[in-house]
């Protein structure tokens, strides 16, 4: 039964998080952590995740946009190379607090505060005239890599802001989609290396036919959902990112992701 549900969660995500940019592993860890041990949950989907990305970027590469790659992608991933140094102190600090909730422990981190913070602002940026004119486009797109690469190595939760800055861009549906991807395997890079992650192929072979898949899944998904991006506009792709910051954010800042 485990495989229906773990399948169905990635074909949604995945196709959710092609107009995003963001989100699947994220959507996808906690429901695979309801039917496997936690370790095997964070390796399938570290393996789901990975290969939907390359095969999203193989599907739409034709329409990167190699200017805002070099000028965003870049200094997101020398940003990312400090942010993850920096975790290690980070993660030394006081909980800002905790409480229970439905016999679950929640502790709120500083990091996770600061960044969920920060999305909910961005979030808000987007909507307000003033907001945007005063943040987003005043920090550029270096400075949105900047910023984006760092978050993306403390919290792994670089998606969010990427995405943030990206659909401010002059872009297209599809060169939002395919530039976005092109930044995360860059970013996504820089930070496993540093993080020295590497991963635990017994737990993943152990659940091979689960994995193949799950990660079957999340490219008809992805497929399915490059079919809805004909039908859908830039605006429609800006509201599914500021719900998914607003989202995101709260649940960082309640300690709940």
């Amino acid at each position: 039964m485990e495989i229906f549900w773990i399948c169905a969660t990635t074909f949604i995500a995945s196709g959710l998080t092609l107009f995003s940019g963001f989100g699947l592993g994220t959507i996808l860890m906690p429901v695979v952590a309801i039917f496997l041990p936690v370790p095997v949950a964070i390796a399938i989907t570290a393996a789901v995740h990975l290969m939907s990305k390359v095969f999203k970027l193989l599907l739409f590469w034709r329409y990167v946009d190699r200017r805002i790659l070099v000028r965003f992608g870049f200094p997101a991933l020398l940003a990312a190379i400090p942010g993850a140094f920096l975790l290690e102190y980070i993660a030394r600090l006081d909980a800002l607090g905790s409480y229970t909730l439905f016999n679950g422990v929640h502790i709120i981190t500083p990091v996770n505060f600061v960044a969920g913070i920060l999305l909910i602002l961005f979030a808000t940026a987007e909507q307000v005239p003033f907001l945007k004119n005063n943040t987003i486009r005043r920090l550029g797109l270096s400075g949105g890599g900047l910023l984006s690469g760092f978050f993306g190595g403390l919290t792994g939760h670089q998606g969010a802001f990427r995405s943030a800055f990206l659909v401010q861009g002059e872009l297209s549906e599809k060169s939002f989609v395919a530039t976005n991807a092109a930044v995360a395997v860059l970013v996504d890079a820089a930070r496993l290396v540093i993080y020295g992650i590497t991963f635990d192929l017994s737990l993943i072979q152990a659940q091979s036919t689960l994995v193949t898949a799950a990660i079957a899944s999340s490219f008809l998904g992805v497929v399915l959902a490059a079919e809805l991006l004909k039908k859908v506009t830039i605006r429609f792709i800006q509201l599914v990112v500021a719900v998914m910051m607003y989202t995101l954010g709260m649940l960082l800042c309640a300690g709940i992701i």
